[in-house]
Parts: structure tokens; C-alpha cells; sequence
């Protein structure tokens, strides 16, 4: 079934608008919008329906509404810092004339205080997630660059070694110190895993079954 030619029209005036170079950094805008929102719903659902289901309490109602604020929160935030961040790139490149390696410092610098400043929980773990990334990159760009030396050995046990100890030693004597879905997942791991009364609680439940 055809288009009506109204829509036709539209939808040829909209590309034709798509395809114009002046527009493209406010059309980039626009898109980088729209992927921050549905990557940051493609990324918190499964987590928060996980996270929720295995470690929250509270009735189905809740849990849903838990899932759901979680994904809108991580999605809208995700959607504004990419707008933002593109927004300012674009403008310092417009009144600079040219494109500068600082822009993007700058940029994600301006637009993080705007959207990530306050210290929430998903706010938190973005930039926890972040920052482990971030430190493997600089390790990275230092051994490229030469400002560190590069092993000559694996020293990639040494460093699991070194991050497990770590997070066991503040789990069990500086618990408080961890986020709190850091401390769920360790409590079920290694606390949890303490306690039994029966074969059911044992291994069929973590923990056991109220009687009806």
C-alpha cells in the first residue's frame, strides 16, 4: 500500500533536511540523544531486572518500579550527557575554527558536572565502571608513548591478584567503604554461603523457605 502524498512530501523534506552539512552538528545532537537513551535502556534493564529479582525485597509491584526507575534514570542521563557533551565539542570547534584534542577533555569534563555531578547510586557505578577502563587505557597510552616501560612478563595475575585481595580484604573488615551492590553480591557469595539448616536451604535456596 502506497504512502499518501502527504507524508511523501514530509518524509522527502526531512530527508532532504537530514542530508544538509550546515545542520549536521545539531542533527548529531539530536541523534546522540537518541543513542544515549536507548543504549542506556539496552544496558540498565537486564542489570537493574537482575540486581532486583536477586537481591531486593519487596513486592512484584516494587520490583518493577525499581527496574523501571533505574532504566529511566540511566537512560535520560545518558541521553542528555551525550547531547551535551556533542553540543559543547561542536561549539568550541566552531568558535576556534578548528577541532583541538583538549575540546573533548573539556566537553565531557562540562557535561559530566551537568549530568553526573549528583552522587546517586547509577551515577556511581557509570563512572566506577568508567574509571577501571580509564586506568587501563592511560597504563596503555603510557607504554605506547614511552613514558612506561613495557613488561617483559604477564603481569596481568599479578594485578587480578592484587584487585581480588584487595576487595576480599575491605569486604570482610572495611565492608561499608564498598557500594552497595558491590556488598550484595559478596554478601550472597561469601557470607550466604555460610549458612544452612537443610538440603533445601543447602542447595535448591540461599536461604530457607518460610513454612505456610
Amino acid at each position: 500500500m502506497a504512502a499518501p502524498p502527504q507524508l511523501r512530501t514530509l518524509l522527502f523534506a526531512v530527508n532532504a533536511l537530514l542530508r544538509k552539512r550546515r545542520y549536521h552538528a545539531a542533527l548529531a545532537m539530536l541523534k546522540g540523544f537518541r543513542n544515549g537513551a536507548v543504549y542506556g535502556v539496552k544496558i540498565r534493564a537486564p542489570h537493574a531486572l537482575v540486581m532486583t529479582f536477586l537481591f531486593r525485597s519487596g513486592s512484584l509491584r516494587e520490583k518493577l518500579r525499581a527496574i523501571l526507575q533505574a532504566t529511566y534514570t540511566h537512560s535520560w542521563n545518558l541521553a542528555r550527557f551525550v547531547f551535551f557533551y556533542k553540543g559543547l565539542c561542536a561549539l568550541q570547534s566552531h568558535v576556534q575554527g578548528e577541532t583541538y584534542q583538549a575540546h573533548s577533555f573539556v566537553s565531557a569534563f562540562i557535561g559530566s558536572l551537568l549530568v553526573f555531578g549528583n552522587n546517586s547510586n547509577i551515577n556511581s557505578q557509570i563512572s566506577m565502571y568508567l574509571l577501571s577502563r580509564v586506568l587501563f587505557a592511560l597504563c596503555r597510552l603510557g607504554v605506547e608513548k614511552g613514558f612506561i616501560p613495557k613488561p617483559k612478563l604477564d603481569l596481568f595475575p599479578w594485578f587480578t591478584g592484587l584487585v581480588w585481595g584487595l576487595v576480599l580484604w575491605l569486604f570482610e573488615y572495611h565492608r561499608a567503604t564498598l557500594q552497595p551492590s558491590l556488598q550484595s553480591s559478596m554478601t550472597y557469595l561469601y557470607e550466604d554461603s555460610n549458612v544452612w539448616h537443610d538440603l533445601s536451604d543447602f542447595l535448591i535456596y540461599n536461604k530457607s523457605q518460610p513454612s505456610k
